[in-house]
């Protein structure tokens, strides 16, 4: 029986089933369940497979969408897997993270009148089930390359590139900081969103394909980077940003006042089994406090998310902006919503008071005036219009800026843009010291996953025209 496409018409968009709020709210597993074969089949089907599909345009990898979504319609998930792995690393990993509302299927030509087709959901259908059936293999280079590359960094950036490299015959060694490979997926991002097994699982088999990782490895202190350049042939640096954004008022040294990548490695950390004192000592738990997070991006809709798990007594969201002005995706916003976060609109902090324990923070109403250069509208703060909140913690999330990276590596001429990201030409994402190359947010600022690991494929093929020359 030949398959039915264009079905948007006679099939409504489905999510897959989505648990409850109280019941979600007693654990960190991922919320929605997983399409079966059928769903995953039938929401496949309502692809209109147009001539010019601006869900492709609009994804910064290119992903061949209704090319995929066509296969797994018919049911040839194997080649649909082929299909989406052969433009995306991690397929299953952006089908749960990337924000598809602002990207592929916020531009899907049906979206209007029918909603768009479900495509990050049926991505993460066919790449678990590739995983389930035995699909997905370990690299075997048609040939080994007597060249070596060094790739500081092990998020999504260092792995794309590791991946793509190893894919040609070289020999890959990744460093990183953190006991793990994975970066912000395995310590940034909470389980809830990505279920820490699947980039475990990654990993895991990027290991068996021959790829080397160097874990609680710190470029500076563990090896100089000057004994990493005269080890490798080329040098990726992908090493993210970490560096909190602070507020522009100063703060008193306060008890209660974290920076969000603190919380929510701690979080993450505990959820992986592991012994976390400033967890266990309440230091960065949440459990019976009354928290506030400040901010507006998808960093700050995980704290919420997390405290709320963690039983708090109560989750504030104070950001400057309204709704309509977020910068973080509008699914995770209605998220937080169903599980009780309270957003307080309009609203920023001026000043932090410790009192008996507790911090009082005097928070002033914001008016909101033309747009600036990203189509924002520019807050404005009412000094006039002023009230306090008390909170037990307060969880900055106002954005990372890159670390100084010269000076951690010891490698003054690196140069860096006035933003402090290190600067690269663009046309081979080669910094200003020959054979080191840089790639994903190091270079770019804060982003998405789905642009790390654009650039981290981008970077290999650079390195490799680059080592080819030599």
């Amino acid at each position: 029986m030949t398959t039915k496409l264009l079905q948007f018409v006679n099939i409504k968009k489905e999510m897959p089933k989505k648990r409850g709020s109280s019941l979600r709210l007693k654990d960190f597993n991922e919320i929605y369940n997983d399409f079966n074969k059928l769903e995953g089949k039938k929401q496949a089907g309502r692809c209109s497979q147009c001539g010019i599909p601006f869900c492709q345009v609009h994804c910064p990898l290119q992903n061949n969408i209704p090319d995929w979504l066509k296969l797994a319609a018919e049911n040839r998930l194997e080649e649909a897997y082929e299909v989406s792995h052969s433009t995306n690393n991690f397929p299953e990993i952006c089908g749960s993270i990337c924000p598809q509302d602002r990207l592929c299927e916020g531009n899907c030509v049906i979206e209007k009148g029918f909603e768009s087709v479900t495509i990050g959901r049926v991505e993460k259908h066919i790449t678990d089930t590739a995983w389930k059936k035995g699909w997905i293999k370990p690299l075997n280079p048609p040939k080994e390359i007597d060249k070596s590359i060094g790739i500081i960094g092990s998020g999504p950036a260092g792995l794309a590139a590791a991946e793509e490299l190893r894919k040609k015959g070289y020999k890959i060694e990744v460093y990183d900081r953190y006991d793990r490979p994975g970066g912000l997926l395995i310590y940034g991002i909470p389980n809830f969103k990505l279920e820490k097994y699947a980039v475990e699982r990654r990993t895991q088999i990027l290991k068996k394909g021959g790829i080397v990782f160097h874990n609680n490895f710190e470029v500076g202190n563990t090896k100089s980077f000057d004994f990493l350049r005269k080890k490798h042939n080329a040098i990726l640096i992908a090493t993210g940003v970490y560096k909190a954004r602070e507020l522009d008022f100063s703060e008193e040294n306060l008890t209660g006042v974290v920076p969000a990548l603190d919380f929510l490695i701690t979080s993450n950390k505990k959820g992986l089994g592991d012994n976390v004192p400033e967890f266990d000592n309440g230091e960065l738990n949440s459990t019976d406090k009354n928290v506030v997070v400040i901010g507006g991006g998808d960093t700050a809709m995980d704290c919420v998310r997390t405290a709320v798990r963690q039983n708090a007594k109560s989750v504030t969201c104070l950001y400057r902006r309204n709704r309509e002005n977020m910068p973080g995706s509008m699914r995770e916003v209605f998220h937080a919503e169903e599980e009780g976060i309270h957003f307080s609109w309009l609203s920023v902090p001026t000043k932090f008071r410790g009192v008996n324990g507790h911090v009082n923070i005097d928070v002033a109403k914001v008016a909101l005036g033309e747009s600036d250069a990203s189509g924002r509208m520019i807050p404005k703060t009412l000094l006039n219009k002023t009230h306090t909140l008390k909170a037990d913690l307060i969880i900055k999330a106002l954005g990372f800026n890159p670390e100084n990276i010269p000076k951690m590596f010891d490698e003054p001429k690196l140069k860096v843009t006035n933003w402090g990201t290190l600067k690269i030409d663009h046309n081979t994402m080669m910094t200003s010291e020959p054979g080191v190359f840089a790639a994903g947010d190091i270079v770019r600022g804060a982003s998405l996953v789905v642009w790390a690991i654009k650039d981290g494929r981008d970077a290999a093929e650079s390195i490799h025209k680059y080592l080819i020359k030599c």
